[in-house]
This record gives structure tokens, C-alpha cells and sequence, in this order.
């Protein structure tokens, strides 16, 4: 029986080799950084067979890698990206070094909580891009006792460099202690909505992203978990 070509879109092909999320890698095609059979190939509507075709990427060969997915309890001090000159504590750090493995979406060095990270570029777009609205949960101390009347504030949107900042929903624990949830991802928002309204951030820790829950998973500790766990 004649074996059927695997048509696949480069870019797509990228993602699952753990290269770059979907988008970036229609990014490095345009840069010439990957070459189809010894040829750099730049237009990113191209299909390949990764059964006959062989891909590279600035050099070296490509092939498509078992998927992995990790939940790991964030501390502080660590950070999630992974080209930072200045931060030597990386997130990665904390997991099996032999996995090539990237953090999805933020969490910045000064908040813990729940982080997943894969080598699914497949996955790390569908949670990270606009479109999709994944809301996340977080935990927050602030500095001073919550007024109530701040959280219609929180929910009815704060104007950032952004644009419009909301909250999906907002939840007095305490006086100082509310819970946060929001679908929308900006550097340091949740912190920057609060500084804008006169609070300060003690502590912020992320408790939930879609249906996966951080539960009584230990500080600094991770468990590899399955896709269907995310999503």
C-alpha cells in the first residue's frame, strides 16, 4: 500500500517540534532561520512531510518530540523568562533538566502559584492568545483593608497603558485578602489595577488556570500532568 504524504504547515511542524509557539515560528520562517531539505525556506504557507522532508532550524535537525505537560507551584524570586541575562533563578531550573520545556504565559518573579509548562506549541497558544479567554484564579494580600466599593471599580475596568483592564470577578475573603479572577494577561496586572486604586500587592499567588487547580501541590514542587488535565 502507497503511504499517504503528511501535509502539514511548517509553521505548525515548528510548534510541535517545541521550537516556538505557532505564531513566533511563522516569525523565525520570515527571519530564513529554517530550511526545508537544504533549502531556507521564508514563505510560511508551506505544507511538508515530516516523514520525507528534512527540516532545520538554524542549522540543526528537527524531529517532533513526545509531548509533555508539568504544573509546578511557582515560588518567588524565580522567573519565567527564560532569555533573562539579569535573573539567574529561572523556572525551568526546578524541573528535570533533560526536558526541553518552556513556562505558559507569566507569572512574575515577586508572585508564586500555579505555572504549566509543556513543549506543546500547539497548547501554549491556545492558552495564551486573546481568543481563547482562559480565566485564571488568584489569591492576593493587599497592604490596607479592602473597601467594597473598590472591587465594582476592579470589575467595571482600570485604564492601562494597555487599554481597558478588568476583572472577571472579585471575592472579599478578608479585610486585606481577596480572591481575583480574570481571563486577560498583561504584565503585572493585577498589581498595577490595585496600585492604581491606592492598594499595594503583598502577596499574590495564582490558585487556578482554566480547570486545572494548584491545590496542596508543594512550594517549589511540580507533578507532570496530562493535557486533558488543562484543557
Amino acid at each position: 500500500m502507497t503511504k499517504v504524504p503528511v501535509k502539514l504547515r511548517l509553521a505548525k511542524y515548528l510548534a510541535q517540534a517545541g521550537i516556538a509557539a505557532r505564531r513566533k515560528a511563522e516569525l523565525l520562517i520570515l527571519a530564513g532561520r529554517v530550511s526545508v531539505n537544504g533549502q531556507v525556506e521564508k514563505n510560511v504557507a508551506t505544507n511538508i512531510d515530516p516523514n520525507i522532508d528534512e527540516i532545520k532550524f538554524d542549522g540543526h535537525k528537527l524531529q517532533t518530540e513526545n509531548k509533555v505537560y508539568y504544573v509546578l507551584h511557582k515560588p518567588v524570586g524565580y522567573v519565567c523568562s527564560l532569555d533573562d541575562a539579569h535573573n539567574k533563578n529561572k523556572v525551568t531550573d526546578l524541573l528535570p533538566a533533560e526536558e526541553k520545556i518552556w513556562p505558559v504565559g507569566r507569572l512574575d518573579k515577586d508572585s508564586s502559584g500555579l505555572l504549566i509548562l509543556t513543549n506543546d506549541g500547539e497548547l501554549t497558544n491556545l492558552l495564551t492568545h486573546p481568543r481563547y479567554a482562559k480565566p485564571k484564579k488568584y489569591q492576593v494580600t493587599v497592604n490596607k483593608k479592602f473597601v467594597a466599593q473598590d472591587a465594582s471599580l476592579l470589575e467595571s475596568g482600570i485604564e492601562l497603558e494597555e487599554g481597558l483592564a478588568r476583572v472577571d470577578k472579585i471575592k472579599i475573603i478578608s479585610d486585606n485578602n481577596i480572591e481575583i479572577i480574570l481571563h486577560q494577561g498583561w504584565k503585572r496586572q493585577i498589581r498595577r489595577m490595585l496600585s492604581a486604586i491606592g492598594y499595594r500587592v503583598i502577596n499574590l499567588v495564582r490558585v487556578q488556570e482554566g480547570k486545572l487547580i494548584l491545590g496542596d501541590l508543594p512550594l517549589g514542587q511540580y507533578k507532570k500532568i496530562n493535557k486533558d488535565d488543562i484543557i
